[in-house]
């Protein structure tokens, strides 16, 4: 059987070869057309649905899935396949047969380093700006009284540690305030999916007698925090915030949990994530912006940056494939920090898409994120993504010593484009139509003119600081091209609930939600996954040139540069900048957790730092000075 199957392959190899075909072998379209077809589909929604009953290939069947994958095959040609796909075909399902569960990663793994490279790998303490002055936060006397602790609802996390290592504060009384808050503000604000309470106040009260005996473990110890939901915890549900997984439990803990632990940080909540790491859309609702209740706080860390915006926890742990903590950041007003691909292992955590997948802090500060990853980041030994480089933040560094890049043209003021009909004849609903799409390109227009202020005193201040800004532009390549990858990669880690069906469960169904774009991904072939796969060899190379003369570049936290870093592997910092005023331009929708309720009056925007490949140390240095002269981030929601 093997022998046969492996001399027919190679009699359709000679075939498609000879026509000029042998780089683009049908891919998996004409599979996923064939797997997805059935006489029967199964029940919406049903969870345990049999796998689909697979119909003979056939050659109207294959000149279908030609014509998706973008090649043509003759007539004679597609008959000659059909044993060949028949045969793939059975291979596919003995490796659905596996059942696969989402923590086994590909055995090909992402490696950004650029050739050559050298990676700093000692390990060194953080140098952090003198200890605040705890007098300032806690007021005079011996201890905080417990009603006195709400006031320290938004302290940063060097504030509180240095309150919890004078012991004028405790890790108990801190717990139960952010558990406090975290209860009464989540009808609100939906940010809570389970909380820990029992594991909290058990983790509390042995940190309290710890730094009692003087064992102080350092400055995350008797924090409390909140971790995204798609980390797992022992004891606790982890429910990815998806429909259909809300009683999922691991009997372990994921490895940043557990660096976390030791560190002597208080897990108190799991807090929400937009479904299977999407926007901020769960199963219990939509995640709001505690600056505006009315809007998401987007996604997919959605509950991570809105607990922390609302004061409700310590610190939190997000992760980004493709912006999931740069734009919860933003719209929440508080700092993350995105590292660079492979610094922090991701055993125990739900895989997106293996080759983008990061996990990052969200936090009140630069200096309390770089405290954060600083504990969390390191090879396991089993994610074998992570890399053995070092993460040596040092804020006592001269920032003048930076070579600093921008991206110039991101910063300039959008040039409103003339708006042409596309005929002067256009009447009734076409004119109607045509009269509302130029109505909301002017009011887009208007946003975006109206945020490039913010950009504009971003590039004033950092030159009042006395840095040299060096002008750079991204590279003219075509990074949006290979998202399809984040895609097909995503349908791979959650393949059975697009083929039994169990994707109708999923809250969010919309043309831009997983169940379409899993669908789509089915379709996307294999080969040119691979090609893509190259094409991001050379992007690594464009990027590894853009950085080859700065250490940090500033940029605003949209536009090509978050689409780039993400598939290239840079991190970013990413800092408030401001909030709008009253003269506002509104919001697209203001209704009530509208898609398009974003920006408006009150609401913040964002700057973001990025760093070169492991480069973090850097980026922190530089977006922690921009904080201190800016002073945003200590602004914080009244809620």
């Amino acid at each position: 059987m093997v022998k046969s199957l492996v001399a027919s392959r190679r009699r359709f190899l000679a075939v498609t070869t000879a026509a000029g075909l042998g780089h683009t072998l049908l891919p998996g379209a004409l599979l996923a057309l064939a797997t997805g077809a059935s006489a029967q589909t199964p029940a919406k929604g049903s969870a345990d649905a049999a796998e689909e009953k697979l119909l003979p290939i056939t050659v109207e069947m294959i000149e279908q899935a030609a014509a998706i994958a973008g090649v043509r095959f003759t007539a004679e040609q597609r008959k000659v396949m059909i044993d060949n796909l028949t045969g793939q075909r059975e291979d596919l399902v003995e490796v659905r047969k596996l059942a696969l569960p989402n923590a086994v990663a590909p055995s090909l793994v992402f490696d950004p380093v650029p050739p050559g490279a050298v990676l700093e790998t000692r390990r060194r303490a953080p140098k952090l700006d003198p200890a605040p002055h705890i007098v300032s936060i806690a007021g005079e006397g011996h201890a905080v009284s417990e009603a006195g602790l709400e006031q320290l609802a938004f302290a940063t996390v060097r504030q509180l540690g240095e309150l919890l290592r004078k012991k004028k504060i405790t890790s108990t009384g801190l717990t139960k305030m952010y558990l406090s808050r975290l209860k009464r503000l989540d009808p609100q604000l939906h940010f809570v999916i389970t909380l820990t309470e029992e594991r909290a106040l058990k983790q509390a009260e042995q940190a309290d007698r710890e730094i009692a005996a003087g064992k102080y473990r350092g400055p995350l110890h008797g924090i409390p925090w909140g971790g995204k939901d798609l980390l797992a915890v022992a004891g606790y549900p982890t429910t990815w915030g998806a429909g259909g997984f809300e009683k999922q439990t691991f009997d372990y803990d994921a490895e940043v949990v557990k660096r976390l632990d030791t560190a002597g940080a208080v897990l108190i909540a799991k807090l929400s994530m937009g479904a299977l790491a999407q926007g901020d859309l769960w199963f219990g609702g939509r995640t709001r912006n505690p600056w505006n209740t009315r809007q998401g706080s987007s996604g997919s860390s959605a509950g991570s940056a809105s607990a922390v915006s609302a004061g409700c926890v310590g610190f939190a742990i997000g992760t980004e494939t493709l912006g999931s903590i740069s734009s919860p950041s933003t719209r929440c007003g508080v700092t993350g920090l995105r590292p660079s691909f492979g610094l922090v292992p991701r055993t125990g955590a739900m895989a997106l898409t293996w080759s983008m997948d990061k996990i990052g802090p969200i936090a009140r500060s630069v200096e309390d994120a770089a405290l954060v990853l600083a504990a969390i980041y390191g090879p396991d030994g089993h994610d074998l993504s992570v890399r053995n480089a070092a993460f040596n933040p040092d804020f006592t560094q001269d920032i003048h010593t930076l070579r600093v890049g921008y991206l110039k043209s991101a910063f300039e003021a959008p040039v409103m484009q003339e708006i042409k009909p596309p005929s002067e004849t256009l009447a009734g609903k076409e004119l109607e139509a045509f009269k509302a799409r130029a109505a909301g390109r002017k009011a887009g227009f208007a946003r975006a003119a109206y945020d490039a202020q913010f950009n504009t005193r971003a590039l004033a201040v950092l030159r009042g600081m006395g840095l040299n800004l060096i002008e750079k532009e991204m590279p003219k390549f075509p990074f949006g091209a290979l998202v399809p990858m984040l895609e097909a990669e995503a349908a791979a880690a959650f393949d059975e609930l697009t083929r039994l069906g169990r994707d109708a469960l999923l809250t969010g169904q919309l043309p831009f939600d997983w169940p379409n774009q899993f669908r789509t991904a089915r379709l996307y072939p294999a080969v040119d996954y691979i090609q893509a796969a190259r094409a991001r060899t050379l992007a690594l190379a464009e990027m590894t040139k853009l950085f080859a003369d700065v250490d940090v570049i500033v940029t605003p936290s949209s536009g090509a540069q978050l689409t780039a870093t993400n598939l290239t592997g840079q991190p970013a910092v990413i800092v408030p900048n401001g909030f709008r005023g009253d003269d506002a331009p509104p919001p697209p929708d203001a209704g009530d957790g509208a898609l398009n309720n974003v920006g408006g009056p009150g609401t913040p925007v964002s700057l973001t730092f990025l760093g070169g490949l492991y480069g973090e140390a850097k980026a922190c240095a530089l977006a922690h000075a921009y904080q201190q002269k800016t002073g945003f981030h200590l602004m914080h929601p009244k809620v």
